[in-house]
């Protein structure tokens, strides 16, 4: 459970730092996203939650 809090917490300050580097970039690229099907989003987040997987499997290992 304590892994699973400190990836959270990493994965959310990460975002946070890319919202206060890039804050116009990251409005424009959620203005992309919300132009793209719903299929596609489905597809890149099951990859992304994959190479998510496979990344913890490989540093846990």
């Amino acid at each position: 459970m304590t892994d699973l809090l400190a990836a959270l917490g990493l994965a959310i300050a990460i975002e946070g730092i890319l919202y206060a580097l890039f804050p116009d970039r990251m409005k424009r690229m959620m203005a992309q996203v919300l132009g793209q099907p719903d299929a596609a989003l489905r597809a890149v987040g099951l990859v992304a939650a994959c190479v998510g997987v496979v990344i913890v499997w490989l540093a846990r290992g």
